[in-house]
């Protein structure tokens, strides 16, 4: 089923009101300050230089020096890496983002969701998202890595591992069999920019290419994206406060009787009693929350951002 959070125009139509904090999505809510941009970002068609640019600052913040892809989000490479290859049997470790397996369905693949890495052994794509999205599982990269050669093509989604480098595979992303997704929107708080990367091997990367055009991203996205990559000193400050909130949102669900299953740095995963009537009642405090068709006790919030958030969702909370 492709449920997804950030679906806040269904909270509004149940609940009514305007004023809704989302937490039903992994996106910082202290997004990076975006820059006065340019009149040639909105004007002019993306040159190559800027493009460029764009690459070398994600290369920079990703420690990869693999070829590189931007494109609309990660999602839009979701969409395009079934069609990079006929069509056989992928397995992806689950329960994950259900986009991975809708696309590779929709391209006539046979999926098959496995609850053990061992069990991705044997397929022709192999589908990991680590740090998981949504229980926020981990699998270490000597893993991953042991995982290359067992399988036809390997692809790590690290949409969330902005906070995690040491789980990153982009550092091995040149090595055949292997591809990784990252997420621009998530950790610098800009979805709506619409940027994230596929890095791989120069013959996959040159086919997801001719697939996406010859402009793939926005001036703007290009803008944005290359000044806030650079911005080392943001990311490590933003890293540590998103660890010391995440910290303080666990223990707020615990006094409220939620147990912690998993998260990252992003997000927060909780057993509730009832996950409908936890999502209800924050509802009732205009807090969208984000659960799952699979399951009667999951519940996962983001992290709230202004002060004014954190106290709306304390009082949601009992607190």
């Amino acid at each position: 089923m492709r449920d997804h959070g950030g679906n806040i125009d269904f909270a509004r139509a149940t609940y009514g009101g305007d004023d809704w904090i989302d937490l039903s999505t992994g996106i910082n809510r202290y997004p990076y300050p975006i820059p006065l941009l340019p009149p040639e970002a909105w004007t002019a068609l993306p040159t190559r230089a800027a493009m460029a640019g764009l690459i070398q600052a994600a290369g920079a913040a990703y420690d990869c020096t693999a070829p590189m892809l931007a494109l609309a989000g990660a999602q839009a490479a979701i969409q395009s890496i079934p069609r990079l290859t006929k069509p056989g049997r992928a397995r992806i470790l689950a329960p994950t983002y259900n986009e991975h397996a809708a696309a590779l369905r929709a391209a006539g693949w046979q999926v098959e969701e496995v609850r053990e890495p061992a069990a991705l052994a044997g397929a022709d794509l192999a589908v990991v998202v680590n740090p998981n999205n949504p229980d926020g599982r981990v699998i270490a990269p000597s893993d991953l890595l042991a995982l290359i050669g067992q399988v036809g093509m390997l692809l790590v989604d690290e949409s969330f591992a902005d906070p995690r480098p040491d789980l990153s595979l982009a550092p091995f992303a040149a090595r055949d069999g292997l591809l990784v997704l990252r997420s621009f929107g998530k950790f610098y708080g800009l979805a709506g920019v619409r940027l994230g990367f596929v890095l791989g091997a120069q013959d996959a990367i040159a086919a997801l290419s001719d697939m996406a055009g010859p402009w793939p991203v926005s001036g703007a996205a290009i803008e944005i994206g290359t000044r806030a990559l650079a911005d080392h000193d943001w990311a490590a400050a933003t890293i540590l406060r998103l660890r010391e909130e995440a910290t303080r949102i666990d223990t707020l669900a615990a006094n409220a009787g939620w147990r912690l299953v998993g998260g990252t740095e992003l997000f927060r995963l909780y057993h509730a009693p009832d996950a409908h009537q936890a999502q209800a009642q924050l509802a009732r405090h205009r807090i969208w929350s984000r659960i799952f068709p699979y399951s009667d006790h999951w519940v996962r919030l983001g992290l709230p951002g202004t002060p004014s958030e954190w106290e709306r969702l304390i009082m949601a909370l009992g607190g």
